[in-house]
């Protein structure tokens, strides 16, 4: 029998390279090139790899470009066996084709279907009051949520040119991500406590493999500057940043959900056997308690403790990047020191770190350079300090973080905000290569220890109960705090991602992160954030762009 031929690109590679191309050659049914404007290319996601070489479109262009592996030369994969003469009816080229028709579909039905945004206020209500049916619809739409979101994500790397997608970073990143889309979409619906358990199993470890995601990312857009519009590559950078502090909050909130309701069960049943014994003996939580975190969203976030946090941190860094002795700027905090908003406390720290980290150097920088010129004083003067001024309205919280470290080099300007650093890329470029190995240190929300899924009384026994609620968990340890990740980063390693993903954090609540320089005196930076909760996260989906 004759074999069919697939939607996206027709007959397999090993039956193209001994079949002489005719005038009627086979065509791409999705932009209609012939198969002589075709490679055979190596399908590499891992659920496929057993088989051989596949016919697939070269044209960036085309929705079934097959960017994700590299071009096998002569035309053939070694694993098929070589050249082999076969006949259209061919059992094995009808289950490729069949095979791959049907990877492509998968992926279609995801990709078609629109991610649900939820907001901070829905996190904190959804699980002020947690049931074991809240807590499973909880699961189910991490279940589905997550794997929507991942295929977008595929398919804007599908859609990238092929000399970017080629490159090891990018393919790398695409294999992991095409691994967790094809994990989660085949987790069967969560209807007991117990198959709960499995699915955290199954998130943590995802979680704990994807920590490498965003140094790689960097590394594959530096090596790529070259081969594509800057504007459209940081498009693309934002967008997949985006989607995976989307993908992040979704499922670490239902971790935590899921380790706050199981310790709620544990007391509940603690205070049934004390209840048992002796009602004297039972010493129940005050029910009007309020949590200070539900999950992971901080309930009443106050900026002036984060800043104070993040300083000393950032100072107790200066101290090892410049020597014990080094003179530091005084952080002043101004303004409403009483704003408080609901957050997730890890983003903040992540940006209010970056920003007074990199004014602290530019502070002590500028002072070393100037103690340099004026050798003659006996004492000079302390440097200035950096002022962080709060402003409270109705709707948002503004952060002011100014500084006299000298501003911005009007030759970095143009690249402040971009992942790629166009004449700084090669310094950079070797600074991200030390990154795999310290994994953590870019993370914004976990460092690695803490994605270890645990049981429930495991994680009783190491973490105290703060406030005996289900579903209200206590606050992070500091090592799960983006603290950690900014106090581990070696102290000279610049990687020149810090302020875009500031950003990108930023606006992922619907905020914003402005910076204004001035040569020669110092930098402004405002960060604002939405005060009310009630912003749902921004995100950008395939289906929109697409209008499918």
């Amino acid at each position: 029998m004759r074999a069919l031929r697939p939607p996206n690109c027709g007959a397999a590679a090993r039956r193209l390279a001994v079949r002489p191309a005719a005038a009627s050659a086979p065509r791409c049914a999705a932009c209609s090139r012939d198969a002589g404007q075709r490679r055979a290319i190596s399908h590499r996601p891992p659920s496929w790899r057993p088989l051989s070489a596949l016919d697939e479109c070269v044209s960036p262009t085309c929705r079934y470009f097959s960017n994700h592996a590299a071009v096998q030369p002569g035309g053939g994969d070694a694993s098929a066996g070589g050249n082999r003469a076969g006949g259209s009816g061919d059992f094995g080229d009808v289950v490729l084709q069949r095979s791959w028709a049907h990877v492509a579909s998968v992926l279609e039905r995801w990709v078609a279907k629109e991610a649900r945004p939820v907001s901070l206020r829905q996190l904190m209500f959804f699980g002020r009051s947690l049931t074991e049916p809240r807590l499973l619809s909880s699961a189910n739409y991490v279940r589905t949520e997550l794997p929507t979101r991942l295929s977008h994500r595929i398919r804007d790397m599908q859609l990238l040119p092929y000399m970017v997608v080629s490159n090891s970073h990018i393919a790398e990143v695409y294999n992991m991500y095409w691994n967790a889309f094809d994990t989660f979409r085949k987790v069967k619906e969560i209807e007991t406590l117990e198959d709960n358990e499995n699915f955290c199993k199954i998130i943590s470890q995802m979680l704990k493999t994807h920590l490498a995601v965003i140094p790689k990312l960097a590394m594959g857009v530096l090596e790529s500057s070259a081969l594509m519009d800057q504007d459209e590559l940081n498009k693309f950078m934002n967008r997949i940043l985006q989607s995976r502090i989307s993908r992040r909050v979704i499922a670490e909130q239902h971790l935590a959900l899921t380790d706050g309701f199981s310790k709620g069960q544990r007391h509940q049943h603690q205070h049934r056997q004390h209840h048992r014994h002796g009602p004297s003996s039972a010493a129940p939580s005050s029910p009007s308690a309020e949590p200070d975190f539900v999950g992971n969203v901080l309930v009443k976030c106050v900026a002036k403790d984060v800043v104070e946090r993040c300083g000393a941190a950032v100072k107790e860094l200066a101290r090892s990047a410049h020597g014990p002795d080094v003179v530091l700027p005084e952080i002043q905090v101004e303004g409403d020191l009483g704003a408080s908003f609901p957050f997730i406390l890890s983003h903040l720290e992540y940006i209010v770190g970056e920003l007074l980290r990199n004014s602290v150097d530019a502070v002590v920088e500028r002072s070393a350079r100037r103690g340099q010129q004026e050798q003659q004083q006996q004492s000079p003067p302390p440097p200035p300090p950096i002022e962080v001024t709060i402003c409270e309205s109705s709707q948002h919280v503004i952060v002011r973080v100014s500084d006299q470290g000298g501003g911005i080099p009007r030759d970095m300007l143009p690249y402040l905000w971009s992942f790629s650093k166009g004449p700084h890329s090669g310094r950079l470029l070797g600074n991200l290569g030390k990154v795999p190995k310290l994994s953590a240190t870019l993370q914004e929300v976990r460092v690695e220890a803490d994605y270890n899924y645990q049981r429930p009384e495991e994680a009783e026994e190491q973490r105290a109960d703060q406030h005996g609620r289900p579903g209200a968990t206590a606050a992070p340890s500091p090592s799960s705090s983006s603290l950690s990740s900014l106090s581990s980063r070696p102290p000279n390693l610049r990687l020149g991602i810090g302020l875009p993903l500031s950003r990108v954090y930023a606006e992922y609540w619907a905020g914003s992160l402005e910076l204004h320089s001035l040569e020669g005196y110092g930098v402004d930076v405002f960060l604002q954030i939405s005060k009310l909760g009630n912003k749902n996260e921004q995100l950008t989906t395939r289906a929109s762009m697409d209008a499918v």
